[in-house]
């Protein structure tokens, strides 16, 4: 069977805008046995805790939530083991230098396939206090708003 092209989106980390000032993004491979693939397959798959960490130059997925194959024997996997993500020591090194100042973690965005390959995006954040939180709720209203009274001038034009 040929392999897929392209992207399929599995699972998204909504709360992540608003819960981070996002920096840099990265796109990792993970490392997963037989049922973890089956599984993302299907489409299910959970980030709403899930955090990465650097140990010994790993860089390390922890509390992703991939449940268990429904079909799987003896031989499924744990729903909330570490997976480790494969990244360049470049990359790597980058991080490390970037989430060396205090306050900022390695937050997991999406899981997708990429022609054929399980992936993670991940990215550098600073978490928001509320008011930053507020701040972006009125600036998306706001442009929300610019965006309606625009479209509604150009219909009124016609």
């Amino acid at each position: 069977m040929p392999r897929e092209k392209g992207r399929k989106l599995i699972a998204q980390n909504k709360k992540a805008h608003h819960d981070y000032h996002l920096g840099q993004k990265f796109e990792a491979g993970m490392v997963l046995t037989g049922t973890e693939v089956k599984s993302l397959r299907n489409g299910r798959a959970s980030l709403v805790d899930a955090f990465a960490t650097i140990d010994d130059g790993e860089v390390w997925l922890r509390n992703a939530h991939i449940p268990e194959y429904a079909f799987g024997t003896w031989t499924n996997h744990a729903t909330r083991r570490n997976r480790k993500l494969l990244l360049n020591r470049r990359e790597i090194d980058k991080l490390q230098r970037e989430i060396g100042s205090s306050g900022r973690t390695i937050v997991p965005l999406s899981i997708y396939f990429s022609d054929g390959y399980a992936k993670v995006e991940i990215a550098v954040g600073t978490g928001k206090k509320e008011w930053d939180k507020r701040q972006t709720i009125a600036e998306r209203d706001m442009r929300r708003d610019m965006e309606r009274d625009l479209a509604e001038r150009n219909r009124r034009r016609r």
